[in-house]
């Protein structure tokens, strides 16, 4: 613990959900341990930059991050942590910017590194690697700053070995957070006001695997809270969603009709390249089972362009497929390459100008279907959860499917109100 005047951190995430809710549990850590955590670096002394490293744009930005808080405060104290030091430890000891420098499994190690730092004024490493057959260790959190919904992990590791990923390296194997420890996190939660929860995991629809559990026991223990009103689910894999599992969460009436189903191609032989484990037939399968299962049901999806070997037939199948299934919206990124994966040996590399000319031309198909979907909501009344206020007095919020809203009149942050939509502009739905 540190036992002089009380020091400052500012925290930098990067990456996903799991990444902020891993930052959340060392903003906690270190309240506890006497630390006072702020939004405004100019006020801090210490900056713990919690990185990604899912491309090598990730790591440009992490390495730009770290020299930038030592330039501007070159007396503060910066600590590296995350998937980067964990996925390339060398390349992290490198960065000799970096005073403190830990792996994802070690981030638990923040204050006690802090003190061994602050002890011996000198470097501080701890870069331990994930080992199979380890459990998902948490402290757990209580509050998720200065939001409307609370995010909670649930499952962390990966073990698909998809040819263009490093995650299986920078997370480990599929572990998951037990029910009992579900159900404190979420009392916990819920006593600070909290009436949504996003149940997020590396690979969020392993949970359980090698036991009895499956994700519908997490979802109905988080439904167990009386306090909790909407339960939403973070990223899925398409091939880890049976029949039975649909039944199961189908069950729930808490559980937001909202399916963030990942995709990656719309073409058998790109998705059999990037070690993908489905086809899109059993995709488009999937796809109409939520539908049919789950009312007024929204489903979202990542979409990656100009993997090698995609010739432009292979995209325009993926284009076709996408228009097939009508995704409410798409996120599009162009491949890129991650030394250490199997893709990054691969030939047939896409140059960069044709794989962003695709992102575009994907982006129009991906654009027209969300217009569409947004102009089909106009006439109905829908609960919206109130997020934020603009300075132009209007509300912002979201459907249980999480269609964005923008709304005239008196709301509260927080509140979840009953919604007419009126029209349709700029992304937004607006109601009254």
């Amino acid at each position: 613990m540190y036992f002089g005047d009380i020091m400052k951190v500012f925290f930098h995430t990067l990456g996903c959900k799991v990444n902020q809710y891993e930052t959340q549990e060392m903003r906690e850590q270190l309240k506890k341990n006497g630390y006072e955590v702020t939004d405004d670096e100019t006020e801090a002394s210490v900056f713990v930059i919690n990185s990604c490293t899912v491309t090598g744009e990730s790591d440009r930005k992490t390495r730009q991050c770290i020299r930038h808080y030592k330039k501007k405060y070159p007396e503060s104290t910066v600590v590296l942590t995350g998937c980067m030091p964990q996925s390339f430890p060398e390349m992290a000891e490198n960065l000799t910017e970096a005073d403190i420098v830990l792996g994802n499994k070690n981030n638990k190690m923040l204050v006690s590194s802090l003190d061994e730092y602050f002890g011996a004024s000198c470097r501080v490493l701890h870069l331990e690697q994930h080992q199979n057959g380890e459990s998902l260790v948490s402290s757990g959190i209580s509050s998720f700053e200065e939001r409307t919904r609370a995010t909670l992990k649930i499952e962390d590791g990966c073990d698909r070995f998809c040819s263009y990923c490093i995650i299986p390296k920078a997370r480990g194997r599929v572990r998951w957070k037990s029910i009992e420890d579900i159900k404190a996190e979420v009392n916990a939660l819920s006593s600070n006001g909290y009436r949504e929860i996003v149940l997020v995991g590396i690979n969020l629809s392993a949970y359980g695997k090698g036991s009895d559990l499956n994700l519908a026991d997490a979802v109905f223990a988080v439904s167990e809270n009386e306090k909790i009103e909407r339960i939403r689910l973070g990223s899925l894999e398409p091939d880890h969603i049976t029949d039975d599992l649909i039944e199961k969460l189908s069950k729930c009436e808490k559980l937001c009709p909202q399916f963030h189903i990942s995709l990656q191609s719309g073409c058998d032989k790109t998705l059999k390249n990037m070690n993908r484990h489905y086809t899109s037939d059993e995709y488009f399968s999937l796809c109409e089972k939520l539908r049919a299962n789950f009312k007024d049901c929204t489903l979202t999806t990542d979409i990656m362009v100009g993997f090698p070997k995609e010739s432009e037939e292979d995209f325009e199948i993926t284009k076709k497929f996408a228009e097939k299934v009508g995704f409410e919206k798409i996120h599009i990124f162009p491949y890129s390459r991650r030394s250490g994966t199997v893709a990054d040996r691969m030939d047939g590399q896409i140059e960069k100008s044709v794989k962003a000319q695709r992102a575009r031309e994907l982006s129009l198909v991906a654009d027209k279907i969300r217009n569409e979907f947004l102009v089909s909501q106009i006439g109905k009344t829908l609960s919206v959860l109130i997020e934020s206020r603009q300075s132009d007095g209007m509300y912002i919020g979201y459907t249980a499917n999480y269609t964005p809203v923008k709304i005239r009149g008196d709301a509260k942050i927080g509140d979840i109100v009953n919604v007419k939509i009126i029209k349709a502009e700029d992304d937004f739905c607006i109601g009254e």
